[in-house]
């Protein structure tokens, strides 16, 4: 009796295959040798060079120097911001620092430094606060009547050291 709704479940073709017998006389294909060929280290039981072995050449491994320090883990990457571009999202009188940056999608969440640049033309009045920018883009925003602020960075005079 066979229902039309049953499933008929199988594995997918290729998935069961048939375990390979090595050594078993000339009549299997795997006779005598058993795949390994004739003779050398990997016919032998426990066989074969350990990884990065390249036949008595010097080792790749061995070749490269591992000489020094590399600062580059430790590298600073400044995201680069033009004028015209604040210029466009921007509006007479906000303030540009790194929170509005990325609350209008300038740069991404994650991007801690960021340098603005002074390419195109810049006309709005705005406040720039604690960002690299270039000479030429402090002058341009004060002609254009905006201002810069840079949070006063410490100095330690000698006398406090002293104490």
């Amino acid at each position: 009796m066979e229902n039309s709704g049953s499933f008929n479940i199988r594995p997918p073709k290729g998935a069961k295959k048939k375990r390979k017998i090595v050594g078993r006389g000339t009549g299997s294909r795997l006779q005598k040798t058993s795949g390994r060929g004739s003779n050398g280290q990997n016919s032998r039981a426990g066989g074969g060079v350990r990884p990065g072995f390249e036949g008595g050449q010097m080792p790749l491994y061995r070749r490269i120097a591992r000489r020094g320090f590399s600062n580059y883990p430790f590298k600073i990457v400044n995201i680069v911001v033009n004028l015209a571009l604040i210029e466009k999202k921007y509006s007479d009188g906000e303030t540009v620092n790194l929170d509005t940056l990325k609350a209008k999608k300038i740069i991404k969440k994650r991007d801690t430094h960021v340098k603005i640049l002074s390419q195109g033309d810049f006309t709005k009045k705005l406040t720039f606060q604690a960002l690299k920018l270039s000479a030429l883009t402090k002058e341009k925003i004060e002609k254009a009547g905006g201002s810069v602020v840079i949070p006063e960075e410490v100095v330690v005079t000698s006398e406090e050291v002293k104490e």
